[in-house]
């Protein structure tokens, strides 16, 4: 059997160096205390990729998921309300299936930040977690929005995280 053909199209490899890129601090609106390292937003397949750090007492809206999400912990502690003898800790992988429903937090009682890797697949709808209120969904083309959105208001560069190119649909015509 051949070796497959390569793609050679591009120039280099798309990677980022983690260590020198900015980290938007409290970047999650209504909740405090979620800084947010966006490193690849696929608008188009719906993909988010971002390295997330809680600080202690996050409690994130419950949320239910529209496709799979693969999370590692590579810091701190962190566990789902509704599976309080699990916690998840540095070292951890943790794989959800879509149509998972959670609620996100880290004790109050952390000493240290929590910090993860979350490779995303579809959407978060998100609901409270006291009255169980639909209030908002994130997804790659809001995570893209907010970013944007805290870039202009902070007076900051422009976020450097990767974006898969588009089709493009008219050479198709």
């Amino acid at each position: 059997m051949p070796m497959p053909m390569l793609v050679t199209d591009h120039k280099e490899l798309l990677f980022l160096n983690t260590k020198e890129l900015p980290i938007y601090e409290n970047a999650v609106p209504g909740v405090p205390g979620v800084d947010v390292q966006p490193l690849m937003l696929d608008t188009h397949r719906g993909i988010w990729v971002l390295r997330v750090l809680f600080h202690p007492g996050v409690i994130l809206p419950t949320h239910y998921h529209t496709g799979s999400v693969h999370l590692w912990t590579l810091s701190g502690k962190w566990n789902y309300l509704e599976y309080p003898d699990q916690p998840q800790t540095a070292g951890c992988y943790l794989f959800e299936p879509g149509s998972s429903v959670h609620t996100f937090s880290t004790p109050k009682d952390n000493t240290e930040i929590t910090e993860t890797l979350m490779y995303v697949e579809g959407a978060n709808v998100n609901f409270h977690p006291e009255t169980g209120e639909y209030v908002g969904m994130l997804d790659a083309n809001s995570i893209t929005l907010i970013i944007d959105g805290l870039v202009k208001e902070r007076g900051l560069k422009p976020a450097r995280y990767i974006r898969p190119q588009q089709p493009d649909f008219t050479a198709a015509r």
